[in-house]
């Protein structure tokens, strides 16, 4: 008697199979009478020994095979879902703009269409807006040019259906850049309305 494979998941099966020499009656446990020579299926549940005891003119003798079966390992766990605070940084872009202009670029327009639709999902996050700028141009000038920003960039927001009443805004001028370099490319970075989730 053998069992191929002899270790198995459990739900899935081995074949056992027998072949005897001057046997009348063959009986293999778990499945009954069976014929001196032949294989069958199974698919125990636990690990099981399964026994064929042969009979014939010459007496009886027995045979094992035993089929080891191995529980599966339980699936992972599913990722934890994330957080209001990981989505808003994956999904809300800020909105740049052109040297000393207040008005919104198509790609920044495209941008805030996405935030929009963020916002509009999630009805209970409230934002601020923070309007900066670069460098170039008096404190006092970019103050006022950081607030015009961040209007242009909550009007936007509001004209796509998100309540004026969850968006604050506020103008850092150019107090606060994210970028130290004097350069366009740097500059570039520090003309922004940028979207902050409100606490």
């Amino acid at each position: 008697l053998q069992a191929a494979p002899s270790t198995i998941l459990r739900g899935e099966s081995a074949n056992l199979s027998w072949s005897s020499t001057n046997a009348t009656d063959l009986d293999l446990s778990d499945v009954g009478k069976v014929a001196p020579e032949g294989s069958t299926r199974v698919s125990p549940g636990d690990s099981t020994t399964y026994t064929i005891t042969a009979k014939g003119p010459g007496g009886s003798a027995d045979a094992s095979a035993r089929v080891t079966v191995n529980v599966p390992p339980p699936p992972p766990p599913p990722p934890p879902a994330p957080t209001i605070e990981e989505l808003f940084a994956r999904y809300v872009k800020d909105a740049f703009f052109d040297f000393d202009k207040s008005d919104l670029r198509p790609d920044a327009r495209e941008a805030l269409a996405a935030d929009a639709e963020f916002l509009l999902a999630h009805a209970e996050v409230k934002i601020l807006v923070q309007g900066h700028c670069d460098e170039r141009g008096s404190s006092e000038y970019n103050l006022g040019l950081g607030q015009r920003r961040a209007d242009a960039t909550k009007d936007f927001l509001t004209s796509l259906g998100v309540a004026a009443d969850r968006i604050a805004t506020v103008t850092l001028g150019k107090e606060s850049p994210f970028c130290a370099e004097h350069n366009e490319d740097c500059w570039q970075q520090n003309r922004r309305g940028h979207i902050l989730m409100a606490r």
